[in-house]
């Protein structure tokens, strides 16, 4: 099952390298007023995916940390738990 799932990306990642090789080309972006950027098109389509992705992992994140906090809260960790006494020394065994 591992191998199956190694074979996926290693296909999907040759399939995305191809298509960036074949798309490699200036695009220009109009920024705010007259100014612009030249930026090839792959690496805009992966700043484009990657500024969609991150509002809704840090969601995600938020929201495990806030029920992380939550569950701590409920079940507090038990105390530890009290050590036994020294068992007294016989006196007869001492020099």
């Amino acid at each position: 099952m591992q191998f199956l799932r190694t074979l996926f990306w290693v296909i999907l990642a040759v399939f995305v390298a191809i298509i960036a090789r074949n798309n490699w080309s200036d695009v220009t972006v109009n920024l705010w007023g007259s100014l612009q950027a030249d930026i090839k098109l792959p690496v805009l389509v992966l700043l484009a995916a990657f500024l969609g992705f991150l509002p809704t992992f840090l969601w995600l994140r938020a929201r495990l940390w806030s029920l992380n906090r939550r569950l701590a809260l409920a079940n507090p960790p038990a105390p530890p738990a009290a050590e036994p006494l020294p068992a007294t020394p016989d006196p007869e065994a001492l020099p």
